[in-house]
């Protein structure tokens, strides 16, 4: 057996299904051996879209994607999804070829030194010296990468060590350290805490998601009667539906959530991690008593001083806790909530053309089932998916939020996809991030994914916008032209639709998934709709 040999079956023993990349001359002897292994190879078109496509099944099921790249730019084409999966704690496995060792210290072809490369940007990195240790390497990068808080990993294995013979070397057992309780002297607290608040309030984070509480969650709001705000990453931890949730919190400014922030004397903190939404944006005057729940400690930062912090498996914290505490007598964010929704249904019947933002939305969660996969591109849609869009259940409303990358929905569309291929999977993107990976469409055909692409079409980089008309009252080179996405995407031999009307969404929608293929649909979109709600929110009134 040779070292690429033996990798592969450690990766196989870490029960990899897919790996996601492109074939080079660095890395082909592991592409020999992957003709025969279990692990189905998906050839991509660019090593971002590999990444991207790791990066969100790393998201979706806890376990971590898997991306092979060859050495130089091949593996630098990796970083940008990698570095997205990381920061956004989606479990990551990246893999690149490299030089052989015995070229490594001197000038040399399409030669960098990966390993301090990709250092900054992942929890553990590392080459392969010696074909005898790839077992070690192999079990700690999947160890690593999965254990809370998850993130990327990143293997440099060079030609001459997958080439070289190895003996009587095996994968080594999978393990995982399992999250302990939390002490019962700080569950106790913070329960005092909660019994003695006028207006607590609850702020849940994608480690909800990633700890498999949803349900645990939802059962201690209802229990303590308290509502329940959440960050982009966790939209739908609770039910849009549920009469304690409030959606999500997350815009650079004032929004009728944040009311209920202001009001709030307790905030429990739950999965919370500070890059999905700084602190200082809803601790501003550190007048609330946090209580952080989570396995990891709490981050410092001087807006997130807790004053108790309940360390360990979130289920379990939340369960004691709630037996523990004394419920809250009414739901004091009633009226918020009501508010909340009112705006989200106001524009549900506008006609208006091109299409408001908000009418897209509601439009897309009507034609969509409750157990449905919406993937965000990054750009104002986002911020719109993330204030209107009701997420019904966990990890189907999927968002670039740390990193806040764009050119991730098309690529994650595909990987979602393969991870549920009965459901339907709709990737929602501007004009600007659907060309930055669009030549995924050509991926997802050849391996069968059906997938729906909305664009939002407006051909400027929308969001830039938004912000330079906010901060300087005129836009800077934003402009660019879009190629006609119809013809597009049928020279791939996708379907593509363009809107017309308002009213033409919903049915245009719903034939899209009847075609069971990828298709693409070109959406005009009125984001005029951007300024008017800065204006709206710049005179927010707390109905509460």
């Amino acid at each position: 057996m040779n070292g690429a040999e033996l990798f592969v079956r450690c990766l196989e023993n870490e029960e990899v299904e897919y790996i996601y990349g492109i074939p080079g001359e660095e890395n082909i002897g592991i592409m020999d051996v992957l003709l025969d292994s279990p692990i189905k190879f998906i050839t991509t078109r660019h090593e971002q879209g590999a990444a991207f496509m790791a990066d969100v099944q790393g998201r979706l099921t806890g376990r971590a994607g898997v991306c092979l790249a060859t050495l130089g730019p091949g593996a630098t084409n990796l970083i940008t999804g990698f570095a997205d999966a990381n920061m956004d704690h989606a479990p990551i496995v990246g893999i690149a070829g490299q030089g052989a060792t015995t070229r490594l210290h001197k000038e040399s072809h399409q030669i960098l030194d990966l390993v301090n490369l990709f250092e900054p940007i992942s929890k553990y990195s590392t080459q392969a010296r010696e074909p005898e240790i790839i077992p070690e390497i192999v079990r700690k990068a999947f160890k690593v990468a999965q254990a809370e808080k998850p993130g990327g990993c990143f293997i440099d294995l060079p030609e001459n060590i997958a080439g070289a013979e190895v003996i009587d070397k095996q994968p080594l057992k999978v393990q995982s350290a399992k999250i302990p309780t939390p002490p019962e002297s700080k569950m106790a607290q913070a329960a005092d805490l909660i019994s003695s608040a006028r207006f607590p309030l609850i702020m849940a984070g994608n480690g909800v998601i990633r700890g498999n509480a949803s349900d645990a969650l939802v059962a201690f709001a209802e229990k303590l009667n308290i509502p329940v705000a959440t960050t982009f990453m966790a939209k739908g931890v609770i039910p849009f539906s549920h009469e304690l949730s409030l959606g999500a919190v997350g815009l650079q400014a004032s929004d009728y959530v944040s009311c209920g922030f202001n009001r709030a004397d307790v905030i429990i903190c739950v999965g919370y991690d500070i890059v999905e939404y700084h602190p200082e944006l809803w601790n501003y005057n550190k007048k609330a008593s946090l209580i952080h729940i989570d396995p990891s400690a709490a981050e410092v930062d001087e807006y997130y001083i807790v004053e108790c912090g309940v360390v360990g498996d979130i289920s379990r914290a939340l369960e004691t806790i709630a037996d523990l505490a004394t419920p809250n007598q009414e739901n004091n964010a009633y009226h918020l909530r009501q508010t909340i929704v009112d705006v989200i249904e106001a524009d549900a019947n506008s006609q208006a053309f091109p299409i408001k933002p908000q009418k897209i939305l509601w439009d897309l969660r009507q034609a969509l089932k409750p157990d449905d996969i919406v993937i965000s591109d990054v750009g104002a849609h986002k911020m719109w998916i993330a204030r209107m869009y009701q997420a019904e259940r966990p990890n189907t409303c999927i968002i670039s939020n740390g990193f806040a990358s764009m050119g991730i929905a098309v690529p994650g569309a595909v990987a979602a996809k393969l991870e549920n291929p009965d459901k339907t999977i709709v990737a929602v993107t501007g004009d600007a991030g659907f060309m930055m990976n669009s030549q995924e469409i050509e991926t997802a055909l050849r391996i069968g994914t059906a997938i729906v692409i909305i664009i939002w079409t407006d051909s400027q980089y929308g969001l830039i916008r938004w912000h330079q008309m906010r901060h300087f009252g005129r836009p800077s080179n934003i402009d660019f032209k879009n190629p006609d996405f119809i013809k597009y995407a049928e020279s791939f031999g996708a379907k593509a639709y363009c809107v017309e009307s308002a009213d033409g969404l919903i049915p245009t929608i719903k034939q899209a998934i009847a075609d069971n293929t990828v298709v693409i649909i070109d959406c005009p979109v009125d984001y005029s709709e951007n300024m008017k709600l800065t204006e709206q929110l710049g005179e927010l009134v707390c109905p509460i």
